[in-house]
């Protein structure tokens, strides 16, 4: 927790395991008391009031005692849920995301012989994003694809998710947008991101956050076996978030929003396919980046920027010329048995024996609407049109927006 900067109070969990280690004692002795008495009560006529009494007593402090260690078990699972997950060694040390590590950068930011603009003049300028009437209608972070700008973004999620089941061979699977609230404490939105998740309290269901969470909940308290592993998944699902952790940050156009789509892949191994799996994650999410050939890098990120359930990840950010950034548009990360112990997937060995937690592993393949901001950007032209990407034509019909 160190490594990770986080104020973890590991000192209050341990004071709590002790005690109730100590009622544990205390509540198992005197049990063991009430038997042998009662047996011998038992044996006894008349029965002893006093006996009685004593017993009657010993009861009262057992059931105060269950009581006690209850409550005290509550706040101890309350505490440890809120504890991340461990950083592997190889991750680099850093208190922020200032000490990721930029592994490589594929592509070269392009060249204009104009002023290139940001996504949030192009598109109002285009008719195909209307950021006042998402205003209008839901609030700041809101916006609303018009024409050819809801077809290039269908566009871009159906491309997506064809290369991941055509190419990469994943399964696809599509998933309830609202799940119970056991299924977000078994991927490791909860409780640390209850203030970021929406909620729907009458009927208890919580709004998914990512793709990533109803997946873990589709085997959480299953035994797999071991020949159905590696399974791996693709998903597409508009995710919904408060944003409450981006305050402060830049926040303008399309960049962060309260919903937004994604195309989501997922992996559930054994460990000892974890480190490959997690390869092949980076490399099916960047096959998108270069499908589209926009220049993007890879960046390992730091155990102070690390993921809640991760013990390692790799981002993906492609440029953004308009904005003059780098925007992540995948976070890869290999979460070890965090997720399978919290939602309790298992797999039987083969051969037998008794079973092990799985290792999960997700990444975005990739996430909108910062694709779209990349592919706005970068296919800009002089005349403020737009050229569609070549692998996204046979999806849209059209290969230009205006001019």
């Amino acid at each position: 927790m160190a490594r990770r900067h986080e104020d973890t109070p590991i000192d209050e969990i341990l004071s709590l395991d002790e005690h109730r280690r100590l009622l544990l004692v205390e509540s198992e002795q005197l049990r063991a008391q009430r038997n042998e008495v009662s047996k011998r009560i038992g044996r006894m006529d008349p029965k002893p009031p006093e006996l009685l009494d004593e017993m009657r007593q010993v009861g009262d402090r057992i059931k105060a005692l269950d009581t006690e260690g209850h409550a005290i078990q509550e706040n101890l699972n309350s505490l440890l849920q809120r504890i991340p997950n461990i950083p592997r060694d190889s991750v680099p040390d850093g208190a922020d995301e200032s000490g990721n590590i930029v592994v490589r950068q594929e592509g070269e930011p392009p060249t204009f012989d104009f002023e290139p603009q940001p996504h949030w003049d192009l598109g109002p300028a285009l008719g195909i994003i209307d950021f006042e009437q998402g205003q209008k209608i839901s609030g700041s972070r809101f916006y609303v694809l018009k024409g050819k700008g809801a077809k290039l973004q269908r566009a871009l999620i159906q491309w997506m998710l064809d290369v991941h089941v055509g190419e990469h061979g994943c399964d696809e699977v599509y998933l309830p947008y609202m799940v119970r609230e056991q299924v977000v404490y078994g991927s490791g939105q909860l409780p640390k991101f209850a203030d970021n998740i929406y909620h729907d309290a009458e009927e208890d269901y919580w709004l998914v956050p990512t793709a990533e969470v109803p997946i873990t909940g589709l085997y959480s308290g299953d035994i797999l076996q071991a020949d159905q592993l590696p399974m791996r998944m693709v998903a597409y699902t508009a995710c919904f978030r408060r944003e409450k952790m981006s305050a402060g940050r830049d926040i303008r156009g399309m960049k962060r929003g309260h919903q937004f789509d994604k195309v989501e892949l997922y992996k559930i191994v054994e460990s000892r396919q974890a480190n490959d799996e997690l390869e092949r994650l980076v490399n099916e999410a960047e096959a998108i980046a270069k499908g589209l050939e926009i220049p993007y890098r890879i960046i390992q990120l730091c155990t102070g920027d690390l993921g809640f359930a991760a013990v390692e990840s790799y981002d993906i950010e492609m440029w953004a010329p308009g904005c003059d950034e780098w925007l992540e548009v995948s976070s890869c990360s290999n979460c070890a048995d965090f997720q399978g112990r919290r939602a309790n997937i298992r797999f039987r060995p083969e051969g037998g024996g008794k079973p092990e937690f799985v290792h999960t592993l997700n990444g975005s393949g990739l996430a909108l609407p910062r694709v779209m901001i990349a592919v706005i950007e970068n296919y800009q032209q002089a005349d403020g049109s737009i050229v569609i990407p070549e692998v996204l034509r046979p999806y849209t019909g059209f290969d230009r927006i205006g001019g």
